[in-house]
């Protein structure tokens, strides 16, 4: 019997986001860092920099997943808030960390550690820091939530550091067949064959190439042998409608 991998997800946290002048990079860079390590990535929100919107998603994100993660908010100016939300999440204080302080005060120099950069050693009481070789300034974690900064780079040096203390299950592998046919021609074979394979999930993608319409139909699982017996029989399947397959 295979066990089911743990669960998380995203909170996007930044009006730059939502109203479309950022655009994030950062989902799926951390969707295929969990897949590598067998945690399934099963939800992502984008929310506003507003402090009861962020207080009440992690309050439920926490307790619906087993990983939260969340990047944006947690730099030096006014409207970076997610630290002070997140505590108040917690019924925790905020308070100035003394070892993200002595970080800060390494990185930028007793001269240069001005109030608003000390505003990045204000972190919920408990946490454990993440650390950020890139511009100093730590993430942190309490209890089950993650929380990272937005800018993507930065993010990443974060995530790295972290990743080999999740605890994931197994990886789940992938098989691609893509045809040139629409989706009204396949769905109703489509859909026996996922019915016959519900621990297969399959995905279905139109896509336009060369000015001809096709699909790619994708499927995923954790079990090798149940994978390579879907996949072959969805190319049996589509072979009746075209023997011009592309394999991945």
């Amino acid at each position: 019997m295979i066990m089911k991998n743990p669960s998380a997800c995203l909170i996007v946290i930044g009006n730059e986001i939502l109203s479309g002048r950022t655009q994030d990079k950062n989902i799926s860079f951390i969707a295929t860092g969990l897949n590598e390590i067998g945690i399934n990535l099963s939800e992502v929100r984008i929310i506003p920099d507003v402090e009861q919107t962020i207080v009440d998603t992690v309050k439920s994100c926490s307790s619906a997943f087993d990983y939260v993660f969340t990047t944006g908010g947690i730099g030096p100016t006014h409207d970076d808030i997610t630290s002070n939300s997140i505590a108040k999440a917690f019924n925790v204080a905020l308070s100035r960390n003394k070892e993200a302080e002595n970080i800060l005060l390494n990185h930028y120099g007793a001269e240069n550690l001005n109030t608003a950069r000390l505003k990045m050693a204000e972190i919920p009481e408990g946490s454990k820091l993440i650390y950020n070789p890139v511009s100093a300034a730590p993430g942190f974690i309490i209890e089950n939530v993650y929380v990272m900064a937005g800018v993507p780079r930065v993010m990443q040096a974060m995530f790295d550091n972290i990743k080999g203390e999740l605890k994931g299950g197994a990886k789940t592998l992938s098989k691609t067949i893509s045809i040139y046919t629409t989706e009204g021609f396949i769905a109703e074979g489509l859909t026996k064959i996922q019915n016959e394979f519900p621990d297969v999930e399959i995905g279905s993608y139109p896509f336009i190439k060369n000015q001809r319409l096709g699909t790619s139909l994708v499927c995923r699982s954790t079990d090798t042998e149940r994978l390579e017996i879907c996949h072959s029989k969805l190319r049996i399947f589509l072979q009746t409608f075209s023997t011009e397959l592309d394999d991945e």
